[in-house]
């Protein structure tokens, strides 16, 4: 009877263990559900040929459009509430946490292991701004591919007040990379 007992328990554990698949559809929040400004800009396809954060907040000036590709990351809260607005980080710059061998790190989209100074160099702000230039009051999370650590490629217009220490990208198309 007692390898029975094994059986069952070696059986329990192991179910026990399996990691829960998370199926983008299932967290994924419906088109329907959010507005055509939204999703016109993920409907958009991206223009041109996509630089690197770092390039571009040495050469990009307010106003001018520009084509970036990054992940979402950079901070432990990368997306902000309520609003469609969220930090893309340089993978040239900035290590996601579960990029590190043996790193079992809970949130591994803070790059806890990169410094302030790489974290200030090697991040953006995306926003989506309404027609009258107002970021969208809706979180852009889960919305058409847009999680953390997920590689985007977005093409916007650098908002008016961006420094090369603090640049503000306003999307006019967001393409979900993986």
């Amino acid at each position: 009877m007692k390898p029975t007992y094994l059986l069952f328990a070696t059986v329990a554990l192991l179910a026990s263990c399996k990691e829960k698949p998370e199926s983008d559809a299932a967290t994924a929040k419906p088109a329907a559900e959010t507005s055509a400004a939204l999703q016109a800009v993920l409907a958009a396809a991206p223009k041109g040929e996509p630089q690197s954060i770092v390039n571009a907040k040495t050469t990009a000036k307010p106003g001018e459009e520009i084509t970036i590709t990054g992940r979402i990351m950079g901070s432990s809260s990368p997306f902000v509430d309520g609003r469609a607005a969220f930090i893309l980080g340089d993978p040239g710059v900035l290590t996601a946490c579960s990029d590190n061998p043996g790193d079992e790190c809970e949130t591994p989209w803070d790059n806890c292991c990169d410094s302030k100074e790489d974290k200030k160099r090697g991040t953006v702000t995306v926003q989506i701004i309404d027609a009258d230039g107002r970021v969208l009051k809706e979180p852009v999370e889960d919305v058409g591919g847009i999680k953390k650590l997920a590689t985007l490629t977005v093409t916007g217009k650098v908002a008016e007040g961006s420094t090369a220490d603090l640049l503000i990208l306003n999307a006019t198309a967001i393409q979900v990379v993986k």
